[in-house]
């Protein structure tokens, strides 16, 4: 089975990092990170991942808006 590929949005890099070593371990690819709402969604138009993790309180826009699509 081919891993999934994953986007890790969370404006806490942090955050980010033990996320994606958590991830890596368990299995996953993560393609892509961002730390706010507006760059989450871009990397997942260009990389359209299997899965995000969004962080809900983002800066420029949040985690709810940027799921929902909106830019």
């Amino acid at each position: 089975m081919p891993q999934k590929r994953l986007v890790i949005a969370d404006d806490e890099s942090l955050i980010r990092i033990h996320l994606k070593e958590t991830l890596v371990g368990l299995g996953y690819l993560v393609v892509g990170e961002a730390g706010d709402g507006v760059s989450a969604i871009n990397l997942v138009r260009d990389l359209q991942p299997d899965l995000v993790i969004m962080d809900v309180k983002m800066p420029q826009l949040d985690g709810i808006r940027a799921g929902r699509g909106a830019g």
